[in-house]
């Protein structure tokens, strides 16, 4: 039966959206805006094509010879539409600001980078008390992390630990304490710039860092991954003393 390939023919094509959605923009044939409307309708045909193999699933009379092809529409089908629900739920579950720090109070500031933001419609500079008090809401646990490390042995294991996790290190100096980086994130290649400041706090070392991203994609936008992931690198070198 021809309709049964149609499931599987909706299957195929929310796929291919789902990865030229990402694709697309890494390659920079389009704006981010595409992939994300790109995202949206591969859902919805990831989601035809599962309603379809269901519906034809269910009535005996189109199943027949053709279950293999409608299950693996289904499986493709709700596959495909859970990842862009799956993102936007965790986009919306925090709030709409692309710009992330360990100390809201004296946020370390950009130097290196600067150039690189030239263009970016973000600003590089904090936002100040209301953007402190969304993150200190949605995320508590974000602070500056002390090491019972001197200092110098606290910016080798920043550097190191930026290093492992493929961020490009656009600045190193020892002497000020400050690490300056750039982290892309793996679908849409979005860039994160990040800062991190080693200070000595007694005979330990405070490690401090803001991540500010470039596009005008921020919080909702950005798959509200981003500042789960400050907060864990934010602790790894605690794991490499």
């Amino acid at each position: 039966m021809k309709i049964a390939w149609l499931a599987l023919l909706l299957a195929v094509v929310a796929v291919l959206l789902l990865l030229l959605s990402g694709i697309g923009v890494q390659l920079a044939w389009w704006k981010f805006t595409i992939g994300f409307a790109l995202l949206r309708w591969a859902a919805y045909f990831g989601l035809a094509a599962a309603v379809l193999g269901v519906i034809m699933l269910i009535i005996p009379a189109t199943r027949r010879g053709h279950v293999v092809t409608l299950v693996i529409a289904l499986i493709v089908g709700l596959g495909v539409a859970w990842m862009p629900y799956h993102w936007m739920q965790r986009a919306r579950s925090v709030p709409a600001i692309h710009d992330i720090t360990t100390d809201t109070v004296d946020p370390p500031a950009f130097v290196a980078v600067l150039p690189l933001r030239r263009d970016a419609p973000n600003s590089a500079v904090y936002g100040g008390p209301k953007i402190a008090a969304q993150q200190k809401a949605a995320y508590p646990d974000i602070k500056p992390l002390v090491l019972q490390q001197p200092p110098a042995r606290a910016f080798e294991l920043a550097l190191t630990a930026a290093k492992d996790m493929g961020w490009v290190i656009d600045a190193s100096v020892p002497a000020e304490g400050r690490i300056e980086a750039t982290a892309t994130t793996s679908w849409f290649h979005f860039k994160d710039d990040i800062v991190v400041r080693i200070r000595a706090s007694g005979a330990a070392a405070t490690i401090s860092r803001p991540s500010r991203r470039r596009s005008a994609c921020a919080g909702r936008g950005s798959a509200g991954a981003r500042p789960s992931a400050s907060s864990r690198r934010s602790r790894r070198p605690s794991r490499r003393s």
